[in-house]
């Protein structure tokens, strides 16, 4: 724990037996809370500066399928830049958030648990990003595609709510987002032997099934973009697998 670790601090937060007092571990973490809120302040204000142009792209996507939007409340535009300012805000502040973590608890922290944790955060941030970009490129396209498309040879016409519509693309982005955070999970757990490797590979089966019904909810009704997240998902639990044998392995040989 990082209470009773010896740590490089300021000689008035340190105790006579070396170790850092609780007072300066609380003053430490209120400072770094204190980065993690100006920063994430900071970086709200420059979301909210650049809404209007990051709606007028999500909304040029959706028109680019023939889609028109509408906002059925007086506030309900503005309500709709500043949540996309504050998953901005959030999204800019989270590499310097993590940081901020890290530095606390690191000097508690042994070896391998440093490289455990640091290697998570960065192959997190890079899976989460890789899952939005394919939401954003892959996904996204044939989901607006299908559901425009059922007002096709009708009367009906495509005016969505910007709010709505905004919601469902965030939803989409954040849930690819956290299931490309497979990998991560997978690792980690192992590593920490909460789970096997052994498991993994013997419920592959049960796995398969559960992402094919996992994807029917998420997606439109359609075979095709359900298989379109299905695949990603089976591909990632193999990938899991595989980097959750290779770490197993690694470890034997090095012990």
């Amino acid at each position: 724990m990082a209470v009773f670790k010896k740590s490089k601090k300021p000689q008035e937060q340190i105790a006579d037996d070396g170790m850092m007092s609780l007072s300066g571990h609380l003053k430490e973490l209120r400072n770094r809370i204190v980065v993690c809120i100006l920063c994430l302040v900071v970086f709200l204000l420059l979301g909210l500066h650049f809404a209007p142009r990051i709606i007028d792209v999500l909304t040029g996507i959706g028109k680019g399928y023939g889609y028109e939007f509408v906002y059925i409340a007086p506030q309900e535009l503005l309500l709709q830049y500043f949540s996309v300012a504050l998953v901005a805000g959030i999204c800019l502040s989270l590499p310097v958030i993590l940081y901020e973590v890290w530095a606390f608890i690191q000097p508690g922290l042994q070896k391998n648990e440093n490289r455990l944790f640091l290697g998570a955060m960065l192959t997190g941030l890079f899976f989460f990003v890789l899952g939005v970009l394919f939401a954003l490129r892959i996904m996204l396209p044939f989901m607006l595609n299908f559901l425009i498309g059922l007002s096709k040879g009708s009367n009906i016409t495509a005016a969505v709510s910007v709010g709505n519509y905004i919601s469902f693309l965030l939803t989409i982005f954040l849930v690819m987002g956290l299931v490309f955070e497979l990998p991560v999970v997978a690792v980690v757990l192992t590593q920490l032997g909460l789970v096997k490797v052994e498991w993994m590979a013997k419920a592959r089966k049960f796995v398969i099934v559960a992402i094919f019904f996992i994807a029917a909810v998420i997606t439109p009704p359609d075979v095709v973009s359900q298989v379109m997240v299905a695949f990603p998902m089976i591909g990632l639990y193999e990938l899991s697998i595989v980097l959750c044998r290779f770490l197993q392995k690694k470890r034997h040989t090095e012990n």
